[in-house]
């Protein structure tokens, strides 16, 4: 598959495997394609998750959107990191697996990273107004948006 891959794509992806673990990384210009062809090609059927990881010190590419695909025809799984920075859009993949719909509301809601093309990007955890992304490094462990829970919940917060 790696060479089937590469022979398409080239220097675009750089794949990899750690602790026994296979990924490929992708430049974001061609990762929609490789998960579409992923999907329809080398029968990666069910999408197991999409998360994020945030690099603040990474300036000009601070997130990793993760891509975690299963293939039950080969009892098989990938991972797809493609890097981004801050305010650029990741493509949704809910034309391709309808299970990433709420998996990338909660990577918007968590980090902050917006989905092109998903049909209905809002949070999913933390009440709409909620200010911040708590899953980005520079969210203190223990902070609130105070003035939310003053609002809407009518006290001071207790952090």
């Amino acid at each position: 598959m790696v060479e089937r891959l590469r022979r398409r794509y080239g220097s675009g992806i750089d794949p990899k495997t750690y602790l026994g673990q296979n990924y490929i990384v992708a430049d974001p210009s061609i990762v929609y394609e490789l998960l579409q062809i992923l999907r329809d090609e080398e029968q990666f059927d069910y999408c197991v998750d999409v998360t994020a990881v945030h690099y603040p010190q990474r300036k000009d590419q601070e997130f990793d959107i993760v891509w975690i695909l299963y293939s039950f025809e080969h009892n098989q799984r990938v991972r797809v990191k493609a890097m981004i920075k801050d305010g650029d859009p990741a493509p949704s993949v809910v034309a391709l697996w309808t299970t990433a719909n709420w998996l990338e509301r909660e990577c918007y809601d968590m980090f902050g990273i917006r989905f092109e093309g998903h049909p209905d990007l809002r949070r999913i955890l933390l009440p709409d107004g909620w200010n911040g992304y708590p899953l980005r490094k520079e969210y203190g462990i223990t902070q609130q948006d105070s003035e939310w829970v003053k609002i809407n919940l009518g006290i001071e917060s207790g952090q």
